[in-house]
């Protein structure tokens, strides 16, 4: 039979120790004295701890692209009502091509 931990399984308490990530690895890193468990409350906070800088850092760098993305719509579509008030028919690259075969089918 399993020894105890904190009046529970030390198995149930390794696999709580990542139910919050670092929260209840840290508690049960703190509180325990089992290897089985301490073991997995420092793997649970160090895996979550990674995994949640690695989000921050892709997080910012998707905001950036979005962000010179609508950037980049933005100026295209000042571009586009400049050009059509000139009464240009200027084609936005690929895009223009597809907008004529498309006008051409209906």
């Amino acid at each position: 039979m399993a020894e105890k931990e904190m009046g529970i399984k030390k198995e149930m308490a390794g696999a709580l120790a990542y139910v919050l990530g670092p929260v209840t690895g840290i508690f049960f890193l703190v509180t325990s004295k089992d290897p089985f468990v301490r073991f997995h409350a420092m793997q649970s906070t160090v895996t979550s701890i990674v995994f949640m800088v690695i989000l921050r850092i892709f997080g910012f760098i998707l905001f950036f692209i979005s962000g010179l993305i609508g950037l980049a719509g933005f100026a295209l579509w000042l571009i586009l009502i400049y050009k059509a008030w000139q009464g240009d028919e200027w084609e936005v690259p690929v895009l223009g091509k597809i907008a004529k075969n498309l006008l051409k089918k209906i």
